[in-house]
């Protein structure tokens, strides 16, 4: 679908507008949202501080007063054991600190002073007296008013309290300082508090008793409970053990254990579940109390929160002060002015767009024209060089760069056209279903014997010999972009004959990758197919030379080695018949059996030698007589037949031939043997050495009625001691020692002399002489 520029214009000022609005709008949201972030940390880091500022205020009166008594009950200011006396002090030390829930004393022998406030309602407090008298225990309960006045009082002989038993006393007792407990509830007020207990010593260091403070803590939730953290938000207390010692919903920290005993909710099992979101994973990884001020965020049913972690109070108190809010406390209106923003973006984008349609139509107007010309030039309805109308500048260089492409595009064509129809390769276009001429070249018309008219009815596969496989037609219409074919095949030409032709093709896709055409291109190679098949035919005779010269010195070999034990057989057996018959009487006649067996020995070796002569003469016939032999092509054939062993064996192969080289006489299959065994000899000589220059040099020069041929190698040469020419002599491990013995033997049957000789340095070089064939 096309699209409008004016329209697009339009829309695009009003979405430009609309974002750049949203730009703003969300940028300053942003901004200030990270600012009113930071500030909610800020508030609740302050409220932490303020929180534990607050509980050490409230916590060290305490630990003054229960160390004043210590101090006092110690250095006798009172007399340790007038309690009447330290009754009345410890009235008074509770009276002052409306904190204190009550304070008490314990001896060394486990007599007890304890002043409470009465949790009974008889009287506003209650003291609790424990005596020995007699080795008897006696405990008392008395009610007293706030003026120490007396209210009543009762003996209590179910108490079986002992304060030497109380981990207060103990604690303190054993580490002779003054100690804080772990947060408990209060099993008279029920009423969650904290004990701190100081040791009384003697003058000798020993241990008289402790002095001890109960400490109501509930306070401190009430404290809380009256904190503004933004709307919602709230703090709450943390033990280092995970219990909840003060929240602003005091009911919430207290729960009963399974023996009915009230003790503090874990943080994991509080009944704020914003609090166990925030806080309960780290509580149940192990990571309470923190080290350090720890600020993160968390959602919870959708909504984020933000929290903050403060370290312990002290290592006396390990107690951690945690606090929560939600975000919308703090960002609530800057998303509400957010929305309201938006709405106006849209409405200033619209009406911006409303404007910009009528600026974007005045501006188009130009355009539409430009686009009107374009359209006609591209058509061939107006001449590229006609006057263009008044338009911007930018598309007066348009209209420019235009005419630069369609002339650039036309000229383009008419090279590819001349390029097409005078390349010396055979063109043509054919089509991608069919496999049709859509167009040909003249060389391929020469190649065919078609013309270009009867190429344009026929197919492509209408060429092909009948024997050859066709691939043209729906293969073309392929997937694959990159698809191409490359492949050897015969021709039928009109007159019958046939050639062998390379073809290359290639798909051509539209831009929506379509088929358009494919381009082929042709070359004959029947030439060189030819020239193959020679090469082919001489490697098939000099296989059968090979094995025939082979024979035929094998044969004469064994003639040579053989014929001399057969003859000293026919002699010796001839010498043996003279003898018997020399003798005067004639040969006994017991021997006459003896001489018919010497006479059949004679006649058989004599007939044995003379197999072995006919069987030389027939293997040694000559298989082909001499003739005019042209040796550039013969000498580059047979470097095509050993090039792959060059190749493998990493050997240079280089021919030095004289540019007017005249032909010789001989033996055209038999002088191809000789080069090739010269050949393959000076690689196998170069493939096990490491040095780093392996080439066999072959040169070929007139020596006045011979041509001189040598094949020299860079090889280490010829060890000292190898007589190269005899019969059953070699260097190889698997050779039979023949090769340089037949060569010798092909080159003297043609009339020419085969030598070697040593190079200076390196190498060897080998050398054979042919005649100059004589013209007529």
């Amino acid at each position: 679908m096309k699209k409008s520029l004016g329209a697009s214009l339009a829309v695009g000022m009003a979405g430009l507008q609309f974002l750049a609005i949203l730009l703003v709008v969300f940028s300053s949201y942003v901004t200030s949202e990270r600012a009113l972030i930071r500030h909610a940390r800020d508030l609740l880091r302050d409220v932490g501080i303020n929180t534990i500022e607050h509980s050490k205020g409230f916590l060290s009166p305490a630990q003054g007063a229960a160390e004043l008594a210590a101090q006092l009950a110690q250095n006798r200011v009172i007399a340790s054991h007038d309690t009447p006396v330290l009754e009345q002090l410890l009235f008074q030390q509770l009276k002052m600190a409306p904190q204190f829930a009550g304070l008490y004393y314990g001896r060394e022998d486990g007599t007890f002073v304890m002043v409470m406030r009465s949790p009974d309602g008889r009287a506003e407090y209650r003291s609790k007296i424990i005596s020995i008298e007699n080795g008897k225990r006696r405990v008392e309960l008395i009610w007293r008013d706030a003026t120490f006045a007396e209210v009543g009082r009762q003996l209590d002989p179910t108490d079986t309290y002992d304060p030497r038993d109380r981990p207060w006393y103990v604690k303190a007792c054993k580490e002779r300082r003054t100690i804080w407990t772990d947060p408990y509830i209060f099993f008279s007020s029920q009423q969650p508090g904290i004990t701190l207990a100081a040791p009384v010593l003697h003058e000798n260091g020993r241990v008289r008793g402790a002095v001890g403070v109960d400490i109501e803590i509930s306070m401190i939730s009430e404290f809380l409970s009256r904190l503004n953290i933004g709307q919602h938000g709230r703090a709450l207390i943390i033990n280092h053990n995970g219990d909840v010692i003060a929240h602003p919903d005091a009911s919430l920290i207290k729960t009963r254990s399974a023996d009915g005993t009230l003790r503090f909710a874990d943080i994991r099992e509080l009944g704020d579940p914003i609090a166990r979101a925030a806080f309960g994973p780290l509580a149940l990884a192990g990571a309470l109390p923190v080290q350090q001020e720890t600020p993160s965020q968390f959602d919870y049913q959708g909504a984020s929160y933000v929290s903050t972690i403060m370290p312990v109070i002290s290592d006396k108190l390990p107690w951690t002060i945690a606090v929560y809010a939600p975000e919308n406390d703090f960002t609530g209106v800057l998303k509400k002015n957010r929305t309201l923003n938006i709405w106006l973006a849209v409405l200033v984008a619209g009406l911006t767009g409303l404007i910009g349609l009528a600026l974007a139509d005045y501006i188009h107007r130009p355009v539409r024209a430009f686009a009107v010309r374009t359209a006609l030039i591209s058509q061939g309805e107006l001449d590229p060089d006609a006057p263009l109308p008044r338009t911007y500048k930018e598309l007066g260089r348009a209209n420019d760069a235009l005419v630069q492409q369609i002339v650039a595009r036309r000229k383009t064509e008419r090279e590819y056209g001349q390029t097409f129809n005078m390349s010396s390769r055979g063109m043509a276009q054919i089509q991608p279903d069919s496999g049709r001429f859509i167009r040909v070249n003249a060389r391929i018309c020469e190649m065919t014997g078609y013309s270009a008219r009867d190429l344009s009815q026929m197919r492509l596969r209408d060429l092909f010999h009948p024997d050859d496989p066709t691939f043209v037609g729906a293969i073309f219409n392929t997937d694959d972009s990159d698809f191409a074919v490359n492949r050897e095949i015969r021709c039928i030409r009109k007159d019958g004959s046939t050639i062998w032709i390379t073809l290359n093709e290639i798909l051509i896709r539209d831009e929506h990758g379509k088929p358009l055409h494919a381009v082929l291109t042709m070359d004959d190679i029947t030439q060189n197919k030819r020239a193959e098949t020679q090469i082919l035919q001489l490697n098939r005779d000099l296989s059968h030379l090979a094995r025939g010269k082979t024979m035929s010195q094998m044969a004469a070999g064994l003639a040579h080695e053989l014929n001399q034990p057969l003859t000293a057989i026919a002699q010796n057996a001839d010498t043996a018949l003279l003898i018997l018959n020399e003798q005067p009487d004639g040969p006994p006649p017991a021997l006459h059996d003896l001489r018919t067996i010497l006479a059949e020995i004679e006649g058989q070796s004599l007939r044995a030698g003379e197999i072995i002569r006919a069987l030389r003469g027939f293997i040694s016939k000559d298989e082909g007589g001499s003739t005019a032999l042209d040796l550039a092509p013969l000498i580059e054939q047979t470097l095509r037949l050993v090039q792959a062993e060059a190749t493998e064996a990493r050997v240079g192969l280089q021919t030095l031939l004289d540019p007017d080289l005249p032909p010789v006489r001989g033996n055209r299959v038999q002088v191809a043997q000789v080069i090739v065994n010269l050949l393959r000899n000076a690689i196998e000589a170069l493939a096990p050495d490491p040095a780093a220059d392996r080439r066999v040099i072959l040169r070929a020069a007139r020596d006045g009625g011979m041509v001189r041929i040598a094949v020299e190698d860079t090889g280490p040469g010829i060890a000292p001691g190898i007589n190269l020419f005899s019969q059953f002599e070699t260097t190889k491990s698997d050779g039979m020692g023949l090769g340089l013995s037949i060569c010798r033997s092909i080159v003297e049957a043609n009339g020419g002399t085969l030598w070697h000789e040593t190079l200076p340095g390196r190498g060897s070089r080998f050398l054979f002489t042919l005649p100059v064939h004589a013209h007529g």
